[in-house]
């Protein structure tokens, strides 16, 4: 772990998860993930976040190691999500005269989940300072980033950002993988939603010189700063990546739709389209199916009527766009109805919802397999997306 820490006074002291399968219990993680705290070491020593219950031993084992012996004087909870803040009563048994520094909202949320009777906090607010020694952390309050009691923290002397879940990205450190892999879908899934909060939180942290960001999951970003701070900025404004890529995502029941969506992709790389990515919403990640909507600025939506309504793989994929406030896209519809098709009333009434959607005008209905009439519908709505 030893190439893991940020200096010789700040000591990583997180775990990677190589065996969790889904991620809050519904995003695929194949490469594990990362859960992040740190051990500031001085006159006074704080322990920065705690990791998931999955790995409290660990994580206890390598607290103690870099403490040497001493006991941690603060314990310091930027974020109560349990992947953070899980293994806090493990800690507390442990090292019960710790004292707990946190905002009022990390206080009113902590007693939800452990009995602790609040005789040992310090309890800061936006702009407050705790002085180790050396080492001094400023508070920044960082609400719905993505929970309410969120706050980052600044150390001055060695120049850190210690972001909680900013900067943060899926997959193990041990993986290896590269940031933006992770980071994306990442972002997009777990607090896109928040892009007001996050463009807060940027404009804040504008004013720091800052060196080194700690996040509470992935590495510890040191180079190139402005690459990292650049993407969340562009995220956050939703702003797609590749304006000019379409994401065409389908669903299909006995694989008419899937067809109907592969021509779609062959029509429009066949009008010049650079960039074209195909996703089976019923048997590919939908987490990444939302990054790619996020990242492209353009969408085509495929999908079968189903009892009277949307197919239930399209209708989560939309639900989801629509909770975590995807926008300002230009999208085309395709519906498949043999008979009473709906589909197509259902997507654009998710769309129409959306801010700054754009639909194409022609909403084409396929009825079973797709014949030349189809296709010749799809050349015009390909034209219609790429104006």
């Amino acid at each position: 772990m030893n190439d893991l820490h940020v200096s010789p006074a700040v000591r990583y002291v997180g775990a990677d998860d190589t065996s969790i399968d889904l991620f809050e219990s519904q995003y695929p993680v194949p490469h594990g993930v990362s859960y992040n705290s740190y051990v500031i070491l001085d006159e006074k020593t704080a322990v920065l976040d705690t990791v998931d219950r999955r790995a409290t031993a660990e994580w206890l084992d390598r607290v103690a190691e870099q403490l040497s012996g001493r006991k941690p004087d603060y314990l310091v909870l930027h974020h109560l999500e349990p992947d953070h803040a899980g293994s806090a009563g493990a800690f507390l048994e442990k090292y019960p005269d710790v004292t707990v520094v946190g905002n009022a909202k990390t206080f009113t949320m902590l007693s939800k989940y452990y009995a602790y009777d609040g005789s040992r906090t310090v309890t800061v607010k936006e702009g407050d300072t705790l002085s180790l020694g050396g080492h001094v952390l400023t508070f920044v309050m960082a609400p719905m980033v993505h929970w309410p009691e969120v706050m980052v923290s600044y150390e001055s002397s060695e120049k850190i950002l210690f972001s909680a879940d900013g900067f943060g990205t899926f997959g193990a450190l041990s993986a290896n993988r590269p940031w933006i892999e992770g980071a994306a879908r990442y972002y997009f899934n777990i607090v896109g939603k928040y892009g007001a909060s996050v463009q807060a939180l940027l404009k804040k942290a504008a004013g720091l010189d800052i060196q080194t960001i700690c996040p509470l999951h992935g590495p510890v970003l040191r180079e190139d700063l402005g690459y990292y701070v650049g993407k969340y900025d562009q995220w956050s404004r939703y702003e797609p990546e590749e304006p000019g890529a379409v994401l065409v995502a389908y669903a299909s029941i006995h694989g008419n739709t899937a067809q109907a969506a592969r021509k779609m992709a062959e029509i429009l790389e066949k009008k010049g389209c650079a960039k074209v990515i195909t996703m089976d919403l019923c048997r590919e990640d939908q987490a990444a199916a939302v990054e790619h909507a996020f990242r492209c600025g353009r969408l085509a939506l495929l999908s079968p009527t189903y009892d009277g309504g949307l197919f239930p793989a399209m209708d989560h994929f939309m639900a989801h766009l629509r909770d975590k406030t995807w926008r300002s896209r230009r999208v085309a519809v395709i519906e498949n109805g043999s008979w009473a098709p709906a589909a197509a009333k259902v997507m654009r009434g998710y769309l129409e919802a959306m801010k700054d959607v754009s639909i194409c005008e022609t909403v084409h209905t396929i009825q079973g397999a797709v014949k030349d009439v189809d296709v010749a519908a799809m050349e015009k709505i390909a034209d219609e997306l790429l104006a």
